[in-house]
């Protein structure tokens, strides 16, 4: 596969372009220009100044990156008991954990020139789709400005999570045990796309002025279009509070509690941070991005308990103990704070021009634009004045006044991820019978219903945050209402 490197682009074979196609069109008298490896490409032109392939560039690695081999990983843990009673346990340990290239960076770059193109031809012979409709002349595939999607060879050290937890574990009893532990991981070299062939600031604000026409002829790298790159340059980490209690009270009912006070950073973008292989939203700025993780949750509290009823359980009387004895009531309860927000500006071009302009963005703001219309790979979010409130209405979760669209050019000041959704409180129980027929053999029926989010509570889920859009603020959908289910089993 092909790749692009910085150090082989030679600037003195910079692309020249065919007159009046605005640079997306390279000439066929273009110096860089060479033929691809590919026997179904045979002859077919492309410009290849800063391409490299393994095994036939000189100094372009087999895997396309440079590799690394240093990967220590220690692990170390250990348990100490405080007062030599067996009752209270201090818990520590460290570990050192490694992630190698994923497949997807490799899939992404396949499609790259020399190996792959596109060509579309209108109006052909069906028999000879290189043959014109109009004169039965060969048709000549222009030279065209290409996209990469590759590795950066010095940027892809292998991705490492330092781990750590430590804390205090009793035992109040020999059906009750206590723990708190601290739990916190330090993640480097993470995985993101960069965008790189970017144009300065001074051809930006052209770039706009001219509502994008050129930009091919503004970039770096002469003869690309976009050179989108996986990088392992981005960083994370993870702090949290995590407090459980086990028990079983009396014979009857088993508790289990959990509560967790914590906070996650990444700058993760695409799924709202429950995905990889995300685009950075701001090339020029690896830091735009950091802020809480889409996966982070200020505060996660549960319960769940399994309580067998002991009414009539142990009755003599065979008909009340196998129809209103043994029956067992189970449920687990979550509560949580709610996800992070990222507010995006949306499509804005130009206030003068007219066009998908948000509410405020008038005449008298030209040149207010979105600067992710221009750079590929990018997006935008508004500038804020103020801090959010939150009317928590369904047409109106939070206040969207305190944001404004950006100046053309500029990157905007709304922090990422710095709102909160909704949180969730859900409740889902059962109820378990087991009807015996044989003792012996061990036939039975068992009888269960179960209810989840039992009373029926609302819980909002996704809220619009692209400024842009007319219903910004609001809430728009909500997860599942109460679901009952019934089921029998037979045992025989």
């Amino acid at each position: 596969m092909g790749n692009f490197y910085p150090n082989l682009y030679n600037p003195a074979d910079a692309a020249t372009f065919v007159a009046g196609t605005n640079g997306n069109n390279i000439s066929p008298t273009s110096p860089g220009l060479g033929t691809s490896p590919n026997p179904i490409l045979a002859g077919t032109q492309f410009y290849l100044n800063g391409i490299g392939i393994p095994g036939t560039t000189p100094g372009v690695p087999k895997g396309l990156v440079n590799n690394q081999w240093a990967a220590f990983g220690p692990r170390l843990g250990f348990a100490y008991d405080l007062t030599g009673a067996g009752k209270t346990v201090l818990r520590g340990g460290f570990g050192m954990m490694y992630e190698r290239i994923q497949g997807n960076d490799m899939y992404n770059a396949g499609p790259n020139i020399p190996f792959s193109t596109n060509v579309n031809f209108n109006a052909v012979e069906l028999e000879n789709p290189g043959t014109s409709l109009n004169n039965n002349s060969p048709l000549v595939a222009p030279i065209t400005v290409a996209g990469i999607t590759g590795l950066d060879k010095t940027k892809n050290s292998m991705p490492v999570s330092y781990q750590y937890s430590v804390g205090v574990q009793h035992a109040f009893s020999a059906r009750t045990v206590l723990e708190m532990m601290y739990v916190g991981n330090q993640n480097r070299n993470q995985n993101a796309y960069v965008e790189t062939n970017l144009p300065t600031q001074t051809n930006v604000m052209a770039l706009f002025a001219n509502n994008n026409a050129d930009f091919n002829t503004r970039v770096p790298y002469l003869g690309f279009n976009s050179i989108k790159m996986s990088e392992n340059v981005q960083s994370s980490h993870y702090n949290g509070f995590q407090a459980q209690i086990h028990s079983q009270l009396r014979r009857d009912l088993q508790l289990q509690a959990a509560y967790t006070l914590s906070r996650a950073v990444d700058p993760a973008t695409s799924s709202n941070g429950v995905s990889d292989l995300n685009n950075v939203s701001n090339p020029y700025n690896l830091g735009y991005d950091n802020g809480p993780s889409g996966l982070d949750r200020t505060q996660i509290a549960f319960v769940n308990f399994i309580y067998d009823i002991p009414i009539f359980k142990d009755s003599s009387n065979k008909l009340l103990k196998s129809t209103i004895g043994g029956w067992q009531v189970s449920g687990i309860v979550t509560l949580q704070t709610g996800e992070p927000l990222n507010i995006t500006e949306g499509g804005i071009t130009n206030c003068a021009q007219g066009v998908n302009n948000p509410a405020g963005c008038t005449g008298s703001l030209i040149g207010t634009g979105n600067i992710s219309n221009i750079i590929p790979n990018a997006n935008n979010r508004p500038n804020v004045s103020g801090s959010a409130s939150y009317p928590k209405t369904v047409t109106s979760w939070f206040n969207p006044s305190i944001f404004a669209p950006t100046v053309a050019g500029e990157w905007g000041s709304e922090p990422f991820n710095n709102l909160r959704g909704p949180g969730r409180q859900n409740w889902n129980l059962a109820v378990f019978k087991s009807f015996l027929f044989s003792e012996s053999r061990g036939s039975r029926l068992e009888f269960r219903a179960e209810f989840f989010n039992a009373f029926n509570h609302t819980e909002f889920n996704s809220i619009s945050t692209t400024m842009t859009n007319g219903n910004f603020g609001a809430i728009t959908s909500a997860h599942d209402p109460r679901e009952i289910q019934f089921g029998l089993k037979l045992y025989f």
